[in-house]
């Protein structure tokens, strides 16, 4: 070792002591009350790290994925019993069908996705194009003698 790589193991200066009267007044830079604001206050970082994730899964409900993707547009649900009533035997069901039979509205002047439920009966025989449909209203469509494209 030499006399110019010798170090002090202590730094000189010690850290400022705050709120003992003298240049810093009122909260003495630790801004309002809590715990941070206390003497003596050293969180301790795995608490820290336990702390900061609960804002994140607060006020989400059950099913976190369904509420937080504000984005996705889930379609318009129409049941078959309402097909039943609103349209002639051999019509062509569309969204933009709906729209103009008045069941659904549109949405920013566009027509907005469809999802046909199979709740109620149907008799009359229609051609389904462009919408979702479940499994339960394909087999009544169908059994009407329609079809789904």
């Amino acid at each position: 070792m030499q006399l110019h790589e010798l170090k002090p193991t202590a730094p000189r200066k010690s850290a400022k002591r705050i709120g003992r009267g003298g240049k810093r007044g009122k909260t003495s830079g630790k801004g309002h009350k809590g715990q941070k604001a206390r003497t003596g206050n050293s969180t301790r970082p795995e608490m820290r790290d336990i702390i900061k994730k609960l804002p994140k899964l607060r006020g989400h409900g059950k099913n976190r994925a369904r509420t937080v993707n504000a984005e996705r547009v889930l379609p318009v649900v129409v049941n078959v019993s309402v097909l039943e009533t609103a349209f002639e035997a051999g019509a062509t069901v569309t969204p933009k069908s709906l729209v103009t039979a008045g069941i659904i509205n549109a949405v920013k002047k566009r027509t907005p996705k469809v999802k046909l439920l199979g709740n109620g009966n149907l008799t009359k025989k229609l051609v389904v194009e462009d919408c979702q449909v479940s499994q339960s209203a394909k087999e009544k469509i169908e059994g009407a003698g329609g079809s789904v494209k």
